[in-house]
């Protein structure tokens, strides 16, 4: 028997799918040029792509005032984000340069987004990364883009610590006291009246928390908004600016490929210039209160964000979501949320913990006799504070557990000596009386 085969023709036929194509645009400036550059590129890829018959809009992602060695972009993420998810079939971008001047990372990149199947189109290149010999010319082309970047950064730098080493103030836009134009910096009366007090406060015994306190009680505004803390009444009475002099090139750009800007321990020469610019403060005065400053700071009572301890970063505020911060009280360790420490408790009412009682709840919580910072760290992920008396611990497998404890009366924190010093006290002011 002949076997007999009859091809059924679909009665409707699939219509080609349209390619799904988006565009990558950046500007490392937020000057106004820049920023308008950067609307003409997102309205020229919105246009391009709407345009092309077999195209699909899928957005144009875009950042601003950030440099393209730096990988942390939200627009850059966000687009990679869309492209994981199987939402887009191609990117369009500018340049190489405009996509990323390092080297790995657009290669990593872009590799990435083959292995997904997604064309990257450089229009000034002329390049398709899916091609064949795409990937080795990305290759070549992006490593002049990144030695350009190396070049012009070398520029900028020589150009700044010439006019460093010649006294000249570059860079410098805002600064509290003062109204920076260009080539001229003006006493601004009503700023600089407020840095005045706070230097005569500082010197007349009041703390930075204390007068950070007092001028938010005084509504005074910052210069670029914000709330005053007591690390920025600290920078305004360090800042050897406000006596009409400046240090130069107490910081410097690491590499042009982090921009990492770190402090100058002596890498590069400093540079100090008198008479740049009116003063605020007598000198006088700028040098009492930094006398004042090196005492405290040998008291070592502020809290030290240099160490790591076991907690840090571990232990959260469920008030205001701050991080709790180390800090040393005539030798006892305990650990006081951040908001708190900053602005007092009218913005955040959470209590102290002693590190003794920290220690003895996580011993309990993870059953061990004594406590193990490896295995606290592989175990816990965080310690959120719910209340004055119950913290609760979170495992990095989801579990939780809470546990309580009473905080000991003042009383019974006292040693014999305080006792027998706060009686001495209690006598004198009687004898007085008498």
């Amino acid at each position: 028997m002949i076997r007999k085969i009859r091809k059924i023709q679909p009665l409707i036929q699939n219509l080609p799918t349209k390619k799904r194509v988006a565009a990558y645009a950046r500007v490392s400036s937020g000057k106004d040029e820049m920023l308008h550059s950067l609307s003409a590129q997102v309205s020229y890829y919105s246009n391009f792509i709407q345009k092309h018959a077999g195209w699909e809009y899928a957005g144009v992602y875009a950042d601003e005032a950030i440099t393209g060695t730096k990988e942390l972009r939200p627009g850059f993420q966000k687009l990679l984000d869309q492209c994981r998810n199987g939402k887009i079939d191609m990117v369009i971008t500018k340049s190489i340069s405009r996509l990323a001047r390092n080297t790995v990372t657009m290669l990593e990149t872009v590799r990435e987004l083959k292995d997904l199947n997604i064309d990257v189109y450089f229009e000034k290149e002329n390049i398709h990364s899916v091609s064949g010999d795409g990937e080795l010319m990305l290759t070549i082309l992006a490593s002049f883009a990144q030695e350009e970047s190396r070049s012009v950064s070398e520029n900028c730098k020589w150009r700044i610590r010439k006019g460093f080493a010649n006294g000249e103030l570059l860079n410098l836009r805002f600064m509290y006291g003062y109204r920076i134009k260009k080539d001229k910096i003006e006493i601004e009366e009503s700023e600089a009246e407020i840095v005045r007090m706070i230097f005569k406060d500082y010197i007349n015994g009041l703390g930075s928390t204390s007068i950070a306190k007092k001028l938010r009680k005084l509504d005074v505004k910052k210069l670029l908004g914000g709330i005053w803390n007591s690390e920025r009444v600290l920078g305004i009475l360090e800042n050897e600016k406000y006596t009409g002099n400046a240090l130069l090139q107490k910081k410097y750009v690491v590499d042009h490929l982090t921009k990492k800007l770190v402090l100058n321990k002596g890498n590069l020469p400093k540079y100090y210039a008198e008479g740049t610019h009116p003063p605020i403060i007598d000198l006088e005065s700028f040098q009492k209160a930094q006398e004042i400053l090196r005492e405290n700071g040998k008291r070592n009572l502020g809290i030290d964000t240099r160490v790591k301890y076991a907690f840090t970063g571990k232990v959260v505020c469920s008030r205001c979501g701050k991080n709790y911060r180390h800090k040393n009280i005539k030798g006892r360790a305990k650990w006081f949320c951040y908001t708190y420490f900053k602005y007092g408790k009218e913005s955040c009412s959470s209590k102290e913990i002693p590190e003794d009682i920290l220690i003895s709840l996580t011993i309990q919580t993870l059953g061990i006799k004594e406590f193990d910072k490896n295995i606290f760290e592989e175990k816990i992920r965080q310690i959120k504070v719910l209340n004055s008396r119950t913290l609760e611990f979170i495992f990095y497998n989801g579990t939780t557990v809470e546990k309580q404890w009473n905080y000991s009366s003042r009383s019974e924190s006292w040693s014999e000596e305080d006792r027998q010093k706060a009686r001495e006290r209690s006598l004198e002011k009687l004898d007085g009386r008498s």
